[in-house]
């Protein structure tokens, strides 16, 4: 890993800034990039506080010249990421009429549509160079599906469905390609979308809680390994194979939200 250029959206706090961390212990020279530049700065003063480098981009990653600016930015200035790691992601879980279409929109910029910009900056120099790994952050809501959280749901099988597209584009080409679905991760995701906690199944509330410094090891051992999918929990992949097998049984358990608050 040492020398290696790693590249995280959404690496200002959570999950993002966990793995920013990890990797930067690791050796590697991370790229951070999310819209807050005091918090990217936060967290790249931090990491180079422990004796690790860091180089922090403000960006808002829903703006695809921006994001290709940046993008020619970034490899002049540090070269094309070894590794890319589309983390950053929004939207409230919401039933669908209390979903603004401004809301909807957001959600499919960020994660899809900030993953397609992103990718699409590095990946031709990726493959130039013949070598490099891609991996797209998402939640169970890429498999499966629960009341109160529509347009969220349309955005996470979006990001899977590029995701394993583009997997396929890139076989024999020496890039590998990684979805890493995340259960629930005590985040400040749940304070930056407010309401959201309210919609969580009550089939999922006996999955462990990852903490960001668990998912970031899932992601980093995932990445390492080249693997096409990383579950974490675990005990989600048996859920997701009998929501391919009986989907009406998944669906009628996923149903049973809790109640919302008045």
């Amino acid at each position: 890993m040492t020398s290696s250029i790693v590249l995280i959206t959404g690496a200002s706090s959570g999950i993002g800034e966990a793995t920013a961390k990890l990797y930067a212990s690791r050796g590697a020279s991370i790229v951070l990039l999310a819209r807050s530049q005091d918090r990217l700065e936060r967290v790249a003063g931090e990491i180079k506080q422990a004796g690790g480098a860091a180089s922090p981009y403000p960006i808002d990653l829903a703006d695809s010249d921006a994001v290709g600016e940046l993008g020619q930015r970034i490899s002049r200035e540090l070269g094309t990421p070894d590794i890319l790691i589309n983390n950053a992601g929004a939207g409230r879980w919401l039933p669908f009429l209390e979903t603004s279409p401004e809301e909807a929109r957001a959600m499919i910029a960020v994660p899809y549509l900030a993953a397609f910009y992103i990718t699409r900056a590095f990946l031709p120099s990726m493959l130039a160079r013949g070598s490099g790994n891609i991996a797209c952050i998402t939640s169970p809501a890429s498999y499966l599906v629960w009341p109160n959280a529509s347009a969220y749901t349309a955005a996470r099988h979006a990001l899977a469905g590029f995701t394993e597209a583009l997997r396929t584009e890139m076989r024999g080409k020496g890039i590998a390609v990684t979805l890493v679905v995340l259960g629930m991760v005590e985040s400040p995701y749940w304070e930056h979308n407010p309401g959201s906690r309210d919609n969580v199944p009550k089939a999922t509330k006996l999955l462990p809680v990852l903490s960001p410094e668990r998912a970031a090891k899932a992601i980093y051992a995932g990445v390492a390994r080249g693997s096409r999918t990383v579950v974490k929990p675990a005990l989600l992949r048996p859920l997701f194979l009998l929501n391919a097998l009986m989907p009406r049984l998944v669906a009628a358990q996923m149903r049973r939200a809790p109640k919302r608050n008045a």
